[in-house]
Parts: structure tokens; C-alpha cells; sequence
């Protein structure tokens, strides 16, 4: 057994394999429906349960949304590929193969780049190595609701469910990198439309490859075709970014320490525990050679036309990464609020068209003014509500016209920022418009300066003691008096402008 240099370092290189459903109505090769939770075992037919003497016929409209998925992530799509028959045997599989591709994926040699570092200030491409089409397999109940059975149950409605599956190459370095990749992944395809990449439902799973490479301390891993890869294991069962991120961090402990102690890595498949929060072996890892793949007889060879690429092309909506340097040149947003709007295609979508109706229908000074108020009530106060009542950014209630509207009004100083948030609140209670909600409740801004002069003097002659202590160099004491005002005028005074006042009154 070879002991491991003094010297060296352990260096974790990770590949990653995505399952995406694609959102079509049916079937890869039949017309059973893909309708999630219904009773199971409802959505089967001959075809995808694999009876005697029936022919499957390719889903158009899955090929379509794998070519957009090709398109979005830079990948170059073979104009020829074939479907082949994985060979393995296993319940949840009624044929026992399933339909897939090998020798000749759909698209290969992709990327996608991720922002990494504490700041996020470092841009790293994520390679992919190939994307290809593939049906589902079945799914096994071992448990219903709480009660363990000693018996396990087969729904077959999954089977047969178009998939791509999203292969990178071995150039991940951390678990921080893996899920920063996958986040962005799962929001492209979002954009794009091609899945709901909900991983509750398991139409976005993940399994990764790990290994520790054996390096030199000074080694730089720029270029990951260079490094001496390691013995792999294969990570199951991570049903979300938080388990992912903890399964791989647990088993580069564990190969570190083997590796340490001068033992060796086992290829094997190991299964995320989220109780133990421990990896636990499952089988010997296989090989491609032990699923004995052969060419689909039952299928003709897949041809993709340049003119289908092109209309393809043509489809493809401005991806997060874009829109957020967008946001971040043109319209003055911060990284942090940037990479919010964007997280979500429909919000990102609700902070456009909200811009484009302020800029069409008032005159616009500082248009990067405009964003930052507009992308301010996005992100504190319509999230914060949604958040409240759990819901998605689908139901709000708001409408881009009404925001650009309450925008206007406060821009034109009607409103302090205090009554811009209960006009707000009202307006997702009632949907009523902004200006209906102003005039209803009087809620105009005091711009009158003779006016506020009277309260302010009101509020000196009330308090005294404030005011002395204030004169008395304790500076934060006009708080207080600004409170006061804010008070008498039920929020209508504009603070900044009430605290020039007073310092110009106490002076």
C-alpha cells in the first residue's frame, strides 16, 4: 500500500450528472400523460411498460426543449445521434432496459459560467461534457406516508417520462462550486423553459462523482484535463442544494482520512443519509461496458437540421447572467440586488416591464434613480409579503403599471418614503391604484414649508428638555423631535426634509 507524500495535498475534483424533466404533456415514446400525483399506475399503456411486439415513437416536442437546453448552454449539437438500449435489470424498469444514448449524444462540449470567490467577483467555466435524451425509470414505494412496509411497491406513471441528462466534465473543485453551478443550471433552464427543475417533485435530480486527486502543494488546477484523478465514488439520494452541499463535504472527509491513513478508495455508489448526515455504500460502482449497450433497433438515428437549429436559436430568451449585467451597467443596480431580480425569471420579467411602462408613459430624469427605488420595494417590501404568506412570485398582486405609477407619485414627492410602504400595503390588500389610495386617505406629502415650520415649532415649545439636549451637543436627540413631527403629520412630512428645518431653527 503506497503512503501518501507528506508534501502533497488533496485536491477534490467533482463531476456532476443532472436529470431534468423535460415539460412536455407526454410521454418520450408514447402518449401517456406526464400529469405528476395522480393514482399510481394511471398514466401506463403497452409502450412504456414494455408489452410484447410494441414500437416506440419519439416525442417531437421533447427534442425541441433538449436542442433549447443544447442552445442556452453552449454546446455543440451533433446532427446525428442514435438512441441506445441501457441494459439493467431492476423493478422499477418493466423492459429492462431503458432507452437512452451513448456513443452519439444529442450535443456535447458545453459550458456555463458561475461566479465564485466570498465576493463573487471570480467568473469560472463550468464544462459540460455531453447532453443527452434518455426516458425515466419507474419509481419504488418502500413506505406509505409514515409506515415502513417490509414489502416495496412499483408506480410505473414515471416510466418512460422524457429526460435529459446533463453530464459535466471532472473540473469542479468544491462543494460550494457544485452548487453554485447547479443553481445556475436549474435558473437557465427556468428561463428557457424546459423544466420546472423542481427537485421536491424529482424533476431536477442530481447524482455526483467525487474523488481526491493525490497533488503536489504548489499544484494549480487551471486546467483540469492535467489532473491525476483519483479512485471515484458515486453520491446519491441529495434531494436538495443543502444536502448536496453537505453529502460531497462529508465525503471528501472521508476519502481524506482513507487516503491519510494510506488506505484506498473503494469505486462504489454511496447513498446520502440525512439523518446520519453520513454517505453509506450502496453497490459496486458499474462500468459502461456492464450495461451491454447496443443501438435501439426500434428507433431511426436522430437528424438535426441547421434550419432547426436556427429556429431553435431563435427562442432563447436573455439568460440571467446577461440580463444581470444588464441590470448592473444600464440601470446602476448593485450585484445584490441584481442577482435577486434575477433568481427569478418572473420577477426579472415584472422589474423589466415595470421600468418600460415608467419610461413610457412619465418623463424620465435618472433612470437608474428610477431602478434602484422600483428594484428597492421588489426586493423589501413585495418579497417580504409574499415570503409572509408563502407564496411564489407567480401570485402577486401587483401589476407593473401600478408599481410604475406609486414610483411616479413618490419621484414627484406626494409621498414620503413612510406612506410610499402603506400605499403600497394597501394596494396589495385592495388592488386599488395608487393614486385612488392617496386621495381616498389624504395621504399627500406636506410640501408646504411655512406649514412645517408650525409643527416643528409646535414640537420645539413641547419639548424642552429634547431640545436642550440637542443644544447640548447630543446630536441624536433630533430623532426624537423628527419622531414627533412624523407623528402630528401621520407620516404626510418628508424626514429630510423636517431635520433641515429643525437644525436650521436650533441653530
Amino acid at each position: 500500500m503506497t503512503t501518501v507524500s507528506l508534501n502533497a495535498k488533496f485536491l477534490p475534483v467533482i463531476g456532476l450528472e443532472v436529470h431534468v424533466q423535460l415539460k412536455t404533456k407526454t410521454k418520450l415514446f408514447c402518449r401517456c400523460s406526464v400529469e405528476y400525483g395522480v393514482e399510481s399506475n394511471k398514466n401506463i399503456c403497452p409502450v412504456c411498460t414494455g408489452q410484447p411486439g410494441v414500437l416506440p415513437v419519439l416525442n417531437k416536442k421533447a427534442v425541441e426543449l433538449a436542442l433549447k437546453a443544447a442552445v442556452a448552454l453552449n454546446c455543440k449539437i451533433s446532427a446525428y445521434s442514435i438512441f441506445a438500449r441501457k441494459n439493467y435489470f431492476y423493478p422499477d424498469l418493466p423492459k429492462n432496459y431503458q432507452i437512452s444514448q451513448y456513443e452519439q449524444p444529442l450535443a456535447t462540449d458545453g459550458f456555463v459560467e458561475i461566479e465564485i470567490g466570498e465576493d463573487k467577483k471570480i467568473t469560472k467555466r463550468v464544462y459540460i461534457k455531453r447532453i443527452h435524451l434518455e426516458e425515466d425509470a419507474g419509481k419504488l414505494l418502500h413506505a406509505i406516508g409514515k409506515e415502513e412496509l417490509d414489502y416495496s411497491l412499483v408506480d410505473y406513471n414515471r416510466t418512460g417520462t422524457p429526460l435529459i441528462e446533463i453530464v459535466t466534465q471532472p473540473c469542479i473543485h468544491s462543494p460550494e462550486e457544485a452548487v453554485e453551478y447547479l443553481e445556475t443550471l436549474r435558473n437557465i433552464l427556468r428561463y428557457i423553459d424546459v423544466s420546472d427543475c423542481d427537485m421536491e417533485k424529482g424533476t431536477f435530480r442530481v447524482d455526483a462523482n467525487l474523488s481526491l486527486a493525490t497533488v503536489d502543494a504548489n499544484f494549480s488546477p487551471d486546467d483540469y484535463t492535467k489532473i491525476p484523478l483519483g479512485t471515484k465514488t458515486e453520491l446519491k439520494n441529495m434531494n436538495s442544494f443543502k444536502a448536496i452541499k453537505e453529502a460531497l463535504s462529508y465525503e471528501i472527509m472521508r476519502q481524506r482520512k482513507i487516503l491519510s491513513s494510506g488506505g484506498k478508495v473503494i469505486q462504489e455508489t454511496r447513498l446520502w443519509d440525512d439523518i446520519t448526515s453520513t454517505t453509506q455504500s450502496m453497490r459496486r460502482k458499474e462500468e459502461a461496458h456492464d450495461y451491454r449497450y447496443f443501438p435501439e433497433p426500434d428507433l431511426l438515428p436522430l437528424e438535426i437540421s441547421d434550419e432547426w437549429i436556427k429556429g431553435i436559436t431563435q427562442q432563447i430568451p436573455e439568460l440571467p447572467n446577461k440580463k444581470k449585467n444588464r441590470f448592473k451597467h444600464e440601470l446602476g443596480l448593485s450585484d445584490y440586488d441584481s442577482e435577486i431580480l434575477v433568481s427569478d425569471k418572473t420577477m426579472a420579467e415584472f422589474f423589466d416591464e415595470t421600468i418600460k411602462i415608467y419610461i413610457k408613459n412619465y418623463d424620465v430624469k435618472d433612470i437608474k434613480s428610477v431602478a434602484k427605488t422600483v428594484s428597492n420595494i421588489i426586493i423589501t417590501e413585495l418579497l417580504g409579503l409574499l415570503n409572509k404568506e408563502n407564496k411564489t412570485f407567480k401570485e402577486n398582486k401587483i401589476s407593473p403599471q401600478s408599481l410604475a405609477e406609486l414610483v411616479k407619485i413618490y419621484n414627484d414627492e406626494i409621498l414620503s418614503s413612510k406612506l410610499l410602504k402603506e400605499v403600497f400595503y394597501e394596494m396589495w390588500e385592495t388592488s386599488k391604484t395608487p393614486y385612488e389610495i392617496v386621495r381616498e386617505k389624504n395621504m399627500v406629502q406636506i410640501t408646504d414649508e411655512n406649514e412645517l415650520i408650525s409643527i416643528i415649532s409646535e414640537v420645539i415649545n413641547e419639548n424642552p428638555k429634547v431640545v436642550a439636549d440637542y443644544k447640548s451637543g447630543k446630536e441624536q436627540a433630533i430623532s426624537a423631535l423628527i419622531g414627533q413631527v412624523m407623528k402630528k403629520t401621520k407620516g404626510r412630512a418628508n424626514p429630510k426634509r423636517v431635520q433641515e428645518l429643525f437644525k436650521k431653527l436650533l441653530s
